[in-house]
């Protein structure tokens, strides 16, 4: 097998498995080894991939760990490679080539050592990760994504690691109530409903309550008290400085942003993205020779693939989204104002039983 084809995770899941066989005393490296290498990999895509097939990793875990100790041990001399393993590489590299992919990621890996049987294989069966469960969950967690390159991991599940469902927040009761803005929330669903600019922008000073409006929509899709063409929807708030945060390389921010997108076009229009601070968009990734990320959402915004809520003030609006005629045109401003006082009373005794509970304490009308 050429290592050249191997994506970083599988070399470094590779090297580990040498490393757990070279600890146990373990002449021979073999699939056992190499399950624990995947298994060990905290930020990789088996564990996700064997939980959504419904093994229990606690037990799995349990049972590889008494089969390594099981194992005879050899002292002196370097672990080598096994018939076992090589077959599990020959397997993964032509299920790679079957899915169209251009490297072997660790998921081939482990549909590798199901495919070969042994003792790796034997022991994921037991648990319950057969061949066509698993095929299952490699196309829930991996989507569209083929992979193209030695890192594919930041493309997959971008909408969990890089936005945060409001939607769901709402469904859970993990949001405080929306008091007194029926009126901004009602204009900014009318503009969501439309057929074109159908893109809100709310612009007003920081602190004023843009953020609630946004939970008061995903709260209302979460109830089901929206117009027709808005039930069914996510309401999804981007987290921009996740993006950008640990990207080192050039075009590193580049490739999650538009994994991001990618994830959200593909959702056919049932995802709205929300971007707070919308004005940080202009020149966000810039500075590492990529496109800014404002850029790269016109193209989706013009083709109506991409359906978006965006938060600002009236100076950043000025300052950076009117100066870019492109942007502008695919927003439509929803101005919000300070709430009127009889509004903020209404807030205030609307959220007096939440902070009462936080802080354990009775807060009176006259307070």
């Amino acid at each position: 097998m050429n290592a050249d084809k191997l994506t970083t995770k599988s070399r470094e899941a590779l090297i580990s498995a040498q490393q757990i066989a070279a600890e146990h005393s373990h002449q021979e490296i073999t699939g056992l080894h190499l399950l624990a290498a995947l298994l060990g990999q905290d930020d990789g895509l088996v564990r996700p991939i064997l939980e959504r097939a419904g093994v229990p990793l606690d037990a799995l875990k349990a049972d590889l760990d008494q089969k390594l100790l099981s194992r005879p041990r050899v002292e002196g001399g370097e672990p080598y490679m096994g018939r076992e393993l090589s077959q599990t590489l020959r397997l993964a590299e032509k299920d790679s080539a079957a899915r169209g992919d251009e490297y072997v990621s660790t998921e081939h890996l482990l549909l590798g050592l199901v495919a070969a049987g042994g003792a790796a294989g034997e022991l994921l069966g037991r648990h319950g990760a057969e061949t066509g469960r698993l095929a299952a969950a490699v196309e829930a967690v991996r989507g569209a994504q083929r992979v193209t390159d030695p890192d594919p991991e930041n493309k997959y599940r971008a909408l969990e690691k890089y936005c945060l469902d409001m939607t769901a927040l709402a469904r859970d009761g993990k949001l405080d109530p929306v008091i007194g803005r029926d009126e901004e929330i009602r204009r900014t669903m009318q503009v969501l409903s439309r057929r074109t600019k159908n893109n809100p922008v709310l612009i007003g000073p920081p602190g004023v309550g843009k953020t609630a409006i946004v939970e008061g929509i995903a709260s209302r899709i979460a109830a089901g008290d929206v117009p027709d063409s808005l039930r069914h929807k996510s309401v999804l708030a981007l987290d921009l400085g996740a993006l950008v945060a640990g990207a080192k390389y050039r075009g590193e921010f580049e490739d999650r942003l538009k994994a991001v997108l990618e994830e959200v076009t593909s959702a056919e229009g049932r995802i709205i993205l929300f971007i707070d601070e919308m004005h940080t968009l202009v020149g966000a990734g810039a500075a590492e020779g990529g496109q800014d990320a404002a850029n790269m959402l016109k193209p989706a915004l013009a083709r109506g693939q991409l359906r978006c809520i965006g938060a600002t003030t009236l100076d950043e609006y000025r300052k950076h989204v009117e100066k870019d005629k492109a942007l502008e045109r695919r927003f439509q401003p929803v101005f919000i104002g300070e709430p009127s006082v009889e509004d903020a009373l209404a807030i205030l005794r609307g959220l007096k039983e939440k902070y009462e509970v936080h802080h354990g304490i009775r807060i009176s009308d006259a307070a």
